[in-house]
């Protein structure tokens, strides 16, 4: 069992930027694939970013609507992962949700099925 608490969520303009945490449980944080997704009122949850390694490579995965915008990036010393968030638009707004799973597919990575832990979520608002 694994427990996710994301922290950074917050009120900022459009332009600005925010950088998310998510804080795991457990010894083997770097075992495990981290993602985050987001989900509006009435909306789908998407998927906003993932990162996860294989042998000595990292593979790092975007929503083409955060591409250069949005980093992705863990600390496993911490057993955080980070995603930090810059040149917010008001579509950015969403509750943000921090994933992980032991299972490294890449055709799914960025399918809320993959992922076996959840966060509660922290808010994100961006304002125009």
């Amino acid at each position: 069992q694994v427990q996710l608490v994301e922290s950074g969520g917050g009120l900022v303009q459009a332009g600005g930027s925010l950088r998310l945490s998510c804080a795991a449980s457990g010894r083997t944080f770097s075992e495990f694939v981290m993602g985050w997704f987001r989900q509006a009122p009435g909306k789908e949850r998407e998927f906003v970013a993932a990162i996860a390694y294989s042998g000595s490579t990292t593979y790092i995965y975007y929503a083409d609507s955060v591409k250069g915008r949005f980093t992705i990036s863990r600390d496993n010393a911490k057993n955080t992962v980070y995603l930090r968030m810059n040149s917010l638009k008001p579509e950015d707004t969403a509750a943000y949700y921090c994933a992980a799973t032991r299972v490294f597919q890449i055709a799914a990575i960025r399918t809320t099925r993959l992922y076996d832990y959840w966060g509660q979520g922290t808010q994100v608002t961006v304002s125009s």
